[in-house]
């Protein structure tokens, strides 16, 4: 059976918070508050504005997932899509998951009219920008700049 790809459910959310704290730990050495994190995954299915998730499944096992988000932009009239969170098990890695959920991702944000993709990449994860690279996905001439305002966003 080949990668099937579905919109992920509040029963999902134990796999998701811990694929998001293996991300967070394989990319930047951090290790998330467990709390926090699967109030943050709940977040998304309490508020649908927020975004989406998306599974990818082999043969009924999930393997991993991604989050989409959105950004408005007032000089395109349109919405940007983000994804974030990206994680594929690693038994499952270079088997064509993450291209499905980018496919899908593509499909659903042109049939909902958005203007683009984006996502943002740790700048020392040089495999990861490789598959970006892969899938058409170019570097934007834009620098990311942060401020955090609450203890919980650590």
């Amino acid at each position: 059976m080949p990668l099937q790809i579905r919109t992920a459910t509040p029963a999902d959310v134990p796999a998701l918070a811990a694929w998001n704290a293996a991300m967070a730990w394989e990319t930047e050495r951090k290790q998330l508050d467990g709390a926090t994190l699967e109030r943050g995954v709940r977040g998304v299915f309490e508020q649908p504005r927020r975004g989406f998730y998306l599974v990818a499944e082999d043969d009924g096992t999930a393997v991993g997932c991604l989050l989409v988000t959105y950004e408005w932009s007032d000089w395109r009239n349109g919405d940007f899509w983000w994804i974030q969170s990206v994680y594929v098990a690693p038994a499952a890695r270079r088997a064509g998951a993450f291209r499905a959920l980018y496919a899908e991702v593509a499909r659903r944000a042109a049939a909902a009219g958005a203007v683009g993709l984006r996502l943002y990449v740790e700048t020392e994860n040089g495999r990861a920008q490789a598959t970006y690279e892969g899938l058409g996905l170019q570097r934007c001439h834009y620098f990311m700049y942060e401020a955090l305002l609450a203890e919980s966003a650590l």
